[in-house]
């Protein structure tokens, strides 16, 4: 007899519909942008994002700024932004990715 191989429907998720909150758009997923993200906006990166990334997820502006990992110095960057960042649901395929998202030079 034959060996049929039929291919199983993958279980990954097709479409995020948050996607252009990982950098596609002027409002940054602070949950799951990747950090480099944040070079788009000056005083942010490397310092700032990094940390941003770190200490996440977070569940709201006012939860990232309430953080003692930020210095005044760095909450006054973010405020800069606030209109510029949202928090979103982490999504674990995302947020793997926060540091490294395997692009190089």
């Amino acid at each position: 007899g034959a060996i049929v191989a039929s291919p199983l429907g993958a279980s990954a998720t097709v479409e995020y519909a948050n996607v252009p909150f990982l950098g596609g758009s002027d409002v940054v997923d602070v949950n799951n942008a990747n950090v480099r993200v944040y070079t788009r906006f000056p005083g942010m990166y490397p310092t700032v994002a990094g940390k941003l990334v770190k200490y996440g997820p977070y569940t709201s502006f006012d939860d990232i700024i309430s953080r003692k990992q930020f210095t005044s110095a760095e909450k006054e960057v973010l405020k800069k932004y606030q209109k510029n960042l949202t928090a979103l649901e982490p999504a674990p395929e995302y947020v793997i990715d926060n540091y490294n998202n395997g692009l190089y030079r």
